[in-house]
């Protein structure tokens, strides 16, 4: 495990200690937002996408088993992920689109299956067959991120490929 991958364990499991921590002894987890719904969900959602980086690096690998602790992680901040999108945080910032107010029941239901999708994940994981887990990863982006992305996030800008240097004619 390199050095960016160690550091994005240790910080998704210091979030995962501090949720379970704060809700195991009755405390607000309100501690853990800056009241900018936006900021908190994008650093939630930051977070997210690196322990799924991590799990493709560690299943690259052929470390099944230890995807099980990213995947765990992804259910936990699914659960988080409702109370961060309250009605009017639709901003200039947000990459959220209206219809996800305008889509509530179904936005919820996007974000239970996403839950559902890393417990699957999770369960493959700890399962430790490498060929179930590398199954279930591989649909994962599409079947989990995807049904919440497509309908409810702005797409970001497509990079332009840069055209190939022009060869000088000889003169």
């Amino acid at each position: 495990m390199n050095k960016r991958q160690i550091k994005t364990v240790v910080a998704l499991g210091c979030l995962v200690a501090l949720a379970l921590t704060t809700s195991a002894t009755g405390q607000s987890t309100s501690k853990l937002w800056s009241g900018d719904p936006v900021a908190d969900r994008q650093r939630l959602m930051k977070l997210n996408g690196a322990s799924w980086a991590d799990a493709q690096a560690k299943l690259k690998a052929g470390n099944a088993e230890a995807v099980a602790v990213n995947a765990e992680t992804m259910a936990l901040i699914a659960t988080q992920i409702v109370a961060l999108f309250p009605e009017g945080s639709l901003t200039d910032k947000s990459k959220a689109k209206p219809e996800i107010w305008q889509k509530w029941p179904e936005f919820e239901s996007a974000v239970k299956n996403y839950a559902m999708q890393a417990e699957k994940l999770r369960d493959a994981a700890r399962s430790k067959d490498l060929a179930a887990t590398e199954a279930v990863a591989k649909d994962f982006g599409r079947q989990a991120c995807g049904t919440c992305h497509t309908p409810f996030r702005v797409p970001p800008p497509q990079q332009q490929t840069p055209a190939p240097p022009q060869q000088q004619q000889p003169r």
